[in-house]
């Protein structure tokens, strides 16, 4: 069953007419953005013109990146169960989202998750750690999804990865300078209908294979890859990693600047919470789909395919396409992941430049004394500065599993931004410099902790030495096999069988003794996990609440109640 050939990393015209088609209309949305992009509001808040229902869509295309369609239906095809862990983790997070941030981020912000936090703190120390929280996090995310482009179009369009990396890189600045938050919001629209409608049809010619039955899916992948496949352990065997990283996914959505900036857009907050409402539908439908196109690929495509094209799986559903539908199918789909990337990326550069020119510029530069003229021009200036900065970061980092590298992102998200923002709308007591100081502890601890974690202490820093010591294994295991193959061959010829035996056990004695001298010139980090959330996010928590208990904010204590009212009736919102 499985596919053995692809016309992956060949041109293909089917998929470069898609693509045309994609980029010249959403070009037309932009210039029509443009004529009505002249202020701030316009620029970042897409003049609270959208409703809950196109908010919803349009939440719903932030979050279904690129990492979580092609790098889930990726680790789940490679790895198996634990693929999931990023669908649950991403989806539960919803409703903290929900019933916690939307309505208090609508009526108390105004552009960015800053303006919640300084709401009735001193503004400059807080805009900007605040603005530095946004930033790290924002180019973390950018790293995962413009290698998830580059991997793409490369193979899609035939391209140098690099090239590749340029070309979106382009097309995302275009977007955000000339059409900003409207532009970037009926891209992500557009694209959330086309993504839902493959995925869907994928899905569906999936199932169709294995005669709409779950049961005949899940037993041929058992059959092929046994039954450790269906079960967890296979990507992360470590319990306090797994629940580590569980925090991350959970809470990381909370402190995402780009979704968050999302509730801005929407007139008040009823038609925030719609939002949330109608994206959790479509987000939850969407993650449901990447199961069953994981599960697929790895039976009808193979493994072997999938990791011989590259080898973080981020292809696997492009390959399941193309398997089930030919190269039409695989053009569109190609074209849609395209989509995919290039909205997710225009979002995050907006929220970037809006963390560089409204918080840091305007709030702690200029101190609040900004027309809106020159605030606008400083975003646009930003917004090259981040685009940039996109592309030498995804050419730094190619080669990596885009669900994964999305994982960290939302490790810092969690540990910067999300306790100070949730302690500032629900505690009385919280100060400026509790704030600052837990926003600071979370994102230098989470990202001092990912420098030393395996990701990328030995994946980044000792590629070249890891790559060499599995190169020696797999000689060491190869060898080994072979010769003992010999002895089973001679054996069965009937040569002494006492003496074959002997010589079968000393060969894996040797065996076992070499590999374990090779493994252990293996580089090791200095912090054992891969996910640091559950640290930075709960010391980011702590620091705040010990430095907030060790003096009083009278002035902030005062204006709690003046918040409250705001935050939940929405008297003075914007």
């Amino acid at each position: 069953m499985e596919q053995s050939t692809t016309i992956i990393g060949q041109t293909n015209p089917l998929a470069i007419m898609f693509f045309f088609v994609f980029v010249i209309s959403t070009l037309v949305i932009t210039y029509w953005a443009a004529k009505r992009t002249r202020t701030t509001k316009e620029f970042y808040a897409a003049g609270r013109s959208i409703t809950g229902f196109q908010n919803g869509l349009a939440l719903a295309g932030d979050y279904m990146s690129a990492a979580s369609f092609l790098g889930i239906a990726g680790l789940v095809s490679t790895k198996g169960f634990d693929g999931l862990i990023y669908s649950v983790g991403w989806l539960v997070g919803w409703p903290i989202i929900m019933f916690l941030i939307s309505e208090p981020l609508r009526n108390l912000g105004k552009y960015t998750f800053a303006d919640v936090v300084a709401y009735r703190l001193s503004q400059r120390p807080i805009r900007a750690a605040a603005a530095t929280g946004s930033l790290i996090t924002v180019l973390f995310y950018l790293i995962a999804q413009m290698v998830g482009a580059g991997t793409l179009i490369k193979l899609m369009f035939n391209l140098p990865y690099e090239v590749a990396i340029v070309l979106v890189g382009a097309l995302m600045i275009a977007y955000v300078l000339f059409g900003g938050m409207i532009a970037t919001t009926w891209v992500q629209i557009i694209k959330a209908v086309l993504l839902l409608g493959g995925a869907t049809l994928l899905v569906l010619m999936t199932l169709a294979q294995f005669g709409f039955s779950y049961g005949e899916l899940f037993g041929q992948a058992e059959k092929l890859y046994s039954a450790k496949f269906l079960e967890p352990g296979g990507l992360i065997t470590d319990p306090v990693d797994a629940f580590s990283l569980g925090l991350a996914l959970m809470f990381g959505t909370a402190g995402l600047p780009h979704i968050l900036m999302r509730f801005y857009t929407v007139p008040d907050a009823r038609e925030a919470r719609k939002s949330v409402f109608y994206a959790t539908g479509f987000i939850g439908y969407f993650y449901i789909l990447t199961v069953t196109i994981g599960f697929g690929a790895a039976v009808l495509v193979g493994q072997k395919v999938i990791m011989g094209i590259d080898k973080g799986g981020n292809m696997a559903a492009p390959l399941l396409a193309e398997a089930l539908g030919g190269n039409l199918f695989l053009g569109f789909l190609a074209a849609v992941a395209f989509a995919t990337i290039l909205a997710v990326v225009s979002g995050l550069t907006l929220a970037g430049a809006s963390a560089l020119s409204h918080d840091l510029y305007v709030g702690v530069i200029r101190r609040g004394e900004s027309n809106e003229k020159e605030e606008v021009r400083v975003a646009k200036i930003a917004t090259i500065g981040l685009g940039v900065a996109a592309i030498l970061l995804g050419i730094l980092f190619k080669g990596q599993n885009v669900a994964f590298m999305v994982g960290l992102a939302f490790a810092i998200a969690c540990s910067a931004n999300f306790p100070a923002l949730l302690l500032s709308i629900v505690w009385k007591k919280f100060t400026t410099k509790g704030a600052v100081t837990s926003i600071y502890t979370g994102l230098f601890l989470a990202v001092g902790l990912i420098v030393l974690s395996p990701t990328v202490w030995v994946d980044i820093f000792h590629k070249e030495q890891k790559a060499t010591v599995e190169k020696q294994v797999k000689a060491i295991e190869d060898g080994s096999k072979a010769r003992i193959a010999d002895l089973e061959k001679m054996k069965a010829a009937g040569q002494d069988a006492a003496q074959m035996d002997a010589a079968i056990a000393s060969e894996k004695a040797m065996a076992d003794s070499q590999l374990k001298e090779a493994k252990s010139q293996m580089p090791k980090a200095p912090f054992k996990l891969k996910n640091p959330a559950i640290f930075s996010m709960g010391a980011a928590f702590l620091v705040g609440i010990l430095f907030s208990l060790m003096g009083r904010e009278k002035r902030a204590e005062e204006m709690y109640e003046e918040e409250k009212l705001r935050t939940y009736v929405g008297i003075g919102a914007e």
